[in-house]
């Protein structure tokens, strides 16, 4: 059953006539942090910069003023930020990339714009703290010491580990610090160039007490709680550098499809090494298996050729390395070419002349390639006139040449040239050439005819229009008949494959879906291969696409008021043909104009004075032979979207102790563009729910440009969040709506008769830090501070039981000392006017909820600073010690006489599990009531004390009127 709410809201609206100057404003930008961030320092003279742990979420809110509300773009280090993190939060103000990685620190910016004045940017630098495992290497120096008869051994050992910040290194040996000096056998020292990157131990002339394990601690001194990592490595008089044996050949060549086993072993090495396999293809093929030493390729293929090496390593000297080739076999590309006589640079094969019959073929490997000849099917032989010869392969592509030296009528037949591979196991390829008669003219017997290329009549120039199927087409004639090569002949364009030259066997180019950059001249012309081995015959082919005109506007929407006049232009921007150009102007369906172009290259259509009919969508239609351009022109008296005022200042009020109120304000885009606006419709719903309840809000006289439009939302419950709808409307109808959210949040204007902050906002109510204390307050949540930093100390939640809620609290993990001091300053509240019938100040009642869990828990104190004071603060309120693992409250009635603020400070205790906590700070007007008992150490209340008071949360209230 649906529940009904009940909501009361003031219908005036105010009408504030605040001008454009002083509504309107360019974009300003403050950028905030949430999240894991383990520091925040403020740089003097460039960004702030911002340290996190690696895997933690960092959170960055880019906090912006200015109307209208500035849209905002997340960039990193000046560029698009879209690769680095989750492109939905790039507009968003909140930045969040949860797992945060090393190379995702850098200077991350926050850029407003809203079209008045300059983007306003600011940025921050994120600096992503990391500690990688550290390794040691074992590197030994051997060697003959002259003219005495001993042998000197030296043994470096050297750590290193990826950090950031820079690494600091310790050595021990077993349970001894190892230090410089410590050990004349010892020295230990950092390489000039290494810049902290590494540590070296050196151990000179190796002892018998040199031969023990060996701890490298790698510490970046605990910050953002990353932990020390250490490695071990036991030094022994066996240890030694890794040396490994392959057990195959080198190369190893087979055929497709078979299966590869590399085998490598170990032959030496102390520790034991462990053995990898790579490949020069950088990955190992995804079917590999590998089993320790053992790499199995099941079913070679082409792709699976290349260098496979094994690797070994123990970190003691360098890795052992050993390499074998797979070669797999094939043959590919076959093709030939005809070369007549070279003596006499002639084009015409004659009787009694040299002709060169040429074979080619890629092969792997090519020293397994081998060549034969058959005529007429039978084996020919190398001869005077007939000889055979093959090119070296290490010089050129396996290539046989059969040469026929003066020819006679008895060589006419089919010619055959085989390329086989000798280990077999590969399909041959075979080449014939025929050799015939076809014609006897006098003095010399033609039977091969050189080519020719023609383009045939009608074939060029060839019109086509866009989107159609071409062919271009050159005719080849010639015996035998060459491959003809197509390419673009007026520019250095690529084809419309995206190569620069396609083969064709018929002499065709077929082109699908043809546009217009097309346009051009194609060349056609003979190879070499398959065809004589002469000059290239070619030919150019024109191609001509036609198409559509290309116009603007393509769509433009125009809002217009009735009775108004105005004109819509369409323009041709480029079209083929461009002659015979002819419009036509509609409104939906209906024509209302035609006509044609002469030498302008626009049309327009005048509405002299609109009315309700004149609404719709106009086209104009441009045509020539290839088809149809169209501009389109919406016709709307829709008004213009509401633009919502995000800057109003102390927009939220106190209601009552449930409930919340807010100032709603706005300002109209272009209000004079249609009639004039009438009312606006205002709906509202609570967050996450369904249903819209609306109320119509009047609106008397025009609205100005710049004008500030307030409306007063209460009974609005607390914390509740709420979605709010505003819609124009005009005689022609409703306009576009905006939306926008109001949260709860604790108001911050320090002259309410209450003031409450349970620090869910990132502003935390105007509370600030003190410059001059040793570190700051630190604003947290239970769901996002990690306990494993500090186990044993802190809240499990806020004041109210929830993990997502926030609170305060100081972090006393590394680097803070025993005695450093946070301090966190209120706003400043001005005292109350003071009775003519008393003598004392006004009475306030200040009070907190504070969590002090763990057992070096310090001092929690909270003190009263007024304008004005000259003798030095004393606390209105202490606490020191373990209080348990729970919230308690206090509260303590003040009396200023002046302006004041409240003042925590946090004592840091003498050690990590020492963090303090406060929630829900309440300060009201009058004396407290029923102040809870504190047994444990206070300080007594001042005259002027004060207390702070919870406000509770309550349910949802009701809305009238649903939709």
């Amino acid at each position: 059953m649906d529940l009904v709410f009940g909501v009361s809201w003031l219908l005036t609206v105010f009408l504030e006539g605040i001008h454009c100057q002083g509504v309107y404003a360019p974009p300003s930008v403050r950028i905030v942090h949430s999240g894991h961030a383990c520091n925040v320092e403020e740089e003097r003279y460039t960004e702030r910069v911002y340290t996190i742990r690696e895997g933690e979420t960092l959170e960055l809110t880019c906090l912006v003023t200015g109307h209208p509300h500035p849209q905002i773009r997340w960039t990193k280090t000046a560029g698009s930020a879209s690769d680095r993190f989750q492109d939905s939060t790039v507009f968003n103000e909140t930045l969040r990339i949860p797992n945060i990685q090393r190379h995702q620190g850098g200077r991350y910016y926050c850029k407003a714009e809203n079209g008045l004045g300059s983007p306003a940017i600011k940025s921050i630098r994120v600096d992503v703290y990391y500690l990688d495992d550290p390794v040691v290497t074992v590197h030994q120096s051997i060697g003959e010491a002259k003219e005495q008869f001993y042998y000197e051994r030296t043994v470096f050992l050297r750590c290193m580990a990826n950090s950031n910040p820079p690494v600091r290194y310790s050595w021990r040996r077993g349970h001894e610090v190892l230090s410089q000096g410590s050990d004349k056998g010892v020295e230990i020292y950092e390489p000039f160039f290494t810049q902290g990157e590494t540590k070296i131990l050196k151990l000179k002339n190796l002892r018998p007490q040199d031969y023990a394990n060996y701890s490298c601690i790698a510490s970046v001194r605990s910050v953002c709680g990353i932990e020390d990592k250490n490695v071990h490595f036991r030094l022994t008089n066996k240890t030694a550098s890794p040396t490994i044996k392959l057990l195959v050949e080198d190369p190893i060549v087979v055929n497709p499809g078979q299966t590869v086993t590399l085998v490598c072993i170990t032959s030496g090495g102390e520790p034991p090494p462990t053995l990898t396999w790579v490949s020069s293809n950088e990955t190992l093929p995804e079917k590999s298996v590998l089993n320790g030493g053992t790499l199995t390729l099941p079913a070679v293929t082409a792709e699976d050729a290349g260098v496979y090496s094994c690797l070994a390593n123990n970190n003691v000297g360098n890795p052992a390395k050993k390499s074998t080739t797979i070669i797999v076999r094939a043959l590919k590309k076959g093709r030939f070419w005809i070369t007549p006589d070279p003596y006499h640079n002639d084009d015409n094969i004659q009787i009694g002349r040299e002709v060169k019959i040429s074979c080619q073929v890629e092969a792997t490997p090519p020293e397994e390639l081998v060549f034969s000849w058959l005529k007429n099917g039978r084996p020919l032989r190398s001869s005077e006139r007939m000889v055979i010869t093959q090119t070296d392969p290490d010089v050129s592509a396996g290539t046989t040449n059969l040469d026929i030296i003066d020819l006679k009528f008895t060589d006419f037949g089919t010619y055959t040239c085989i390329a086989a591979l000798k280990g077999g196991g590969i399909p041959e390829i075979s080449i014939d050439v025929n050799i015939s008669s076809t014609t006897v003219p006098p003095l010399f017997f033609s039977f091969l005819v050189p080519p020719n290329l023609t383009v045939p009549r009608g074939k060029s120039p060839l019109v086509a229009q866009e989107g159609d199927t071409v062919e271009l087409q050159c005719l080849v004639s010639g015996k035998p008949k060459p491959i003809i090569l197509w390419s673009r002949a007026d520019k250095e364009a690529p084809m419309p494959d995206g190569s620069m030259q396609t083969e064709s066997y018929d002499g065709i180019l077929r082109i699908v879906n043809v546009s217009r950059e097309m346009t051009g001249s194609y060349r056609c012309q003979t190879s070499q291969y398959n065809g004589f081995n002469v000059k290239p015959r070619e030919a150019i082919v024109e191609l001509i696409v036609q198409y559509p005109p290309t116009v603007e506007p393509v769509f433009t929407e125009i809002r217009q008021g009735l009775a108004r006049t105005f004109t819509m232009n369409c323009r041709v921007l480029r079209a083929h043909p461009s002659r015979v150009l002819r419009y036509e102007w509609r409104l939906g369906s209906r024509l209302l104009r035609t006509g044609q172009f002469d030498l302008q290259d626009e049309t327009e259509y005048v509405i002299r004075s609109l009315n309700r009919d004149g609404y719709g969508e106009y086209t104009c239609d441009i045509i020539n032979e290839a088809g149809v351009g169209r501009c389109s022109f919406l016709v709307t008296g829709k008004a213009y979207t509401p633009e919502f005022y995000y800057d109003t200042y102390s927009p939220l009020w106190q209601n009552r102790p449930r409930f919340y109120g807010y100032k709603l304000q706005w300002t109209q885009m272009n209000p004079g563009a249609v009639d004039r606006i009438v009312a606006y419709r205002l709906g509202i719903r609570q967050t996450g729910q369904q249903r819209w309840w609306e109320q119509e809000i009047p609106v008397e006289g025009l609205i100005q440009p710049g004008e500030l439009i307030t409306y007063n939302l209460t009974e609005l419950i607390k914390p509740e969040a709420y979605e709010v709808r505003l819609t124009p409307i005009t005689r022609f109808g409703e306009g576009d709506s905006t939306v926008r959210m109001i949260k709860y949040s604790t108001p911050v204007n320090p002259h309410l008769r209450e003031f409450h902050c349970s620090f869910e906002e990132e502003p935390i109510c105007m509370f600030t830090q003190e410059k001059s204390d040793d570190f700051d307050w630190t604003r947290h949540s239970a769901a996002t501070r990690d306990t494993k930093y500090t186990p044993n100390t802190g809240p499990s939640s806020d004041r109210s039981g929830s993990k997502q809620g926030f609170y305060m609290y100081i972090e006393t993990s590394r680097p803070r000392l025993e005695g450093d001091q946070a301090r966190l300053l209120s706003p400043t509240f001005n005292v109350a006017p003071k009775s003519p019938y008393g003598t004392t100040g006004p009475a306030y009642c200040f009070s907190f909820y504070y969590h002090m869990y763990g057992k070096h828990i310090g001092t929690l104190n909270t003190f009263l600073r007024q304008k004005g004071q000259t003798t030095p603060e004393s606390p209105v309120w202490s606490l020191s010690g373990n209080q348990g693992e729970r919230w308690r409250q206090a509260k303590v009635s003040i009396h200023p006489t002046s302006s004041f603020q409240m003042v925590f400070e946090g004592i840091r205790g003498p050690g990590i599990e020492g963090d303090i906590a406060i929630d829900d700070v309440t300060l009201e007007e009058g004396e407290c009531r029923d102040p809870p008992p504190n047994n444990l150490r206070s300080l007594a209340p001042p005259p002027e004390s004060h207390i702070w008071r919870l406000c509770v949360t309550l349910p949802l209230a009701l809305f009238s009127r649903r939709r």
